[in-house]
């Protein structure tokens, strides 16, 4: 398979249809495009799981679409584009804007159908540690096309999910990012740990709780020492599993903001992308340290990015 690096998608037909995605580790969220909108969407398996297998998986998922005929194109970012991914496509240092993103996607024919993989990109900290994210950029640069506001002066954004990405924007540039991975240590303690149960369908109002409290513990007294009172506050006050979940999530958000609001800087508000609920959290936890917060959706923002900040008719 020959790739090509550099290359745009100018010269590609118009007519037909585009797929547009953003597959993760975790999932594939993928947007069928005609004239501009979004008229469909498919999900799918993360690349994790789909391992060598992504074009076969890729054909598998969009079958239903391709009875019409071949996308005229096709263009994805995230972690499809990681060394353990479809193609491997290099990073683009920071401060990186948008054009100079754009330039590092990797381009190549997949059954006669041009395929665009974005690139991700990469900083290093003022103590030398490298840092990387993939998917998140594409959310940004998408949000400043939603909210030209955003390409200039100085902003702070949060990308919630699994790796966190505090990222620092200037005149539209990604100038610096820290990496914070809170949603994995949440679903490694949730799953494979004694302290809190994994509960499929949690009682919101129990929950609600457990996550008030966590939040106002947090900050205040030592996330390891505290971690335990969700195993011993089930163990000896009665509190109850769905408790011990939200407890632990207010806990670790809440201790996260408190670690990481010193890289804020005079920001005076978060710009907050992605998922609505997990957003929701976070803002929560801004709110209860005096930050705060606007929301975007990381969805839209990631269609954006890619090219199509058009209606959504899916």
């Amino acid at each position: 398979m020959s790739v090509i690096i550099d290359q745009d998608r100018e010269g590609l037909p118009r007519d037909g249809y585009a797929v547009i995605g953003d597959w993760g580790t975790s999932r594939l969220r993928l947007f069928r495009v005609e004239q501009g909108v979004v008229t469909a969407r498919r999900d799918g398996p993360g690349i994790g799981a789909v391992g060598g297998a992504a074009a076969l998986a890729l054909a598998e998922i969009i079958a239903p679409w391709l009875t019409d005929g071949p996308p005229r194109c096709i263009t994805l970012c995230g972690m499809v584009g990681a060394r353990d991914g479809w193609v491997e496509v290099p990073y683009a240092d920071c401060p990186a804007d948008a054009p100079t993103w754009r330039q590092v996607a990797a381009t190549f024919d997949w059954r006669g159908v041009p395929v665009r993989i974005m690139a991700g990109l990469a900083c290093e900290g003022a103590d030398g540690v490298p840092d990387v994210m993939r998917g998140e950029e594409t959310q940004i640069f998408g949000a400043c096309l939603h909210d030209p506001a955003l390409g200039q002066g100085r902003h702070m954004i949060v990308l919630p999910g699994t790796h966190n990405k505090w990222s620092l924007l200037e005149d539209g540039r990604v100038t610096a990012f820290h990496t914070v991975p809170t949603g994995e240590l949440f679903a490694l303690l949730r799953d494979r740990s004694t302290l809190a149960a994994k509960v499929e369908a949690p009682d919101p109002a129990e929950e609600a709780l457990g996550f008030a409290e966590g939040l106002d513990k947090a900050g205040v007294v030592q996330l390891f020492h505290s971690l335990f009172a969700t195993r011993s506050m089930r163990l000896r006050a009665g509190r109850s599993p769905d408790w011990a979940l939200g407890y632990l999530s207010g806990l670790l958000i809440g201790c996260e903001v408190a670690e990481m609001r010193a890289t804020l800087g005079e920001a005076a508000h978060v710009v907050l992308i992605g998922d609505k609920a997990l957003s929701m959290r976070y803002a929560r936890a801004f709110g209860a340290q005096g930050i705060a917060t606007r929301l975007l959706d990381g969805d839209a923002c990631a269609r954006a990015g890619l090219g199509y900040g058009g209606g959504d008719g899916a």
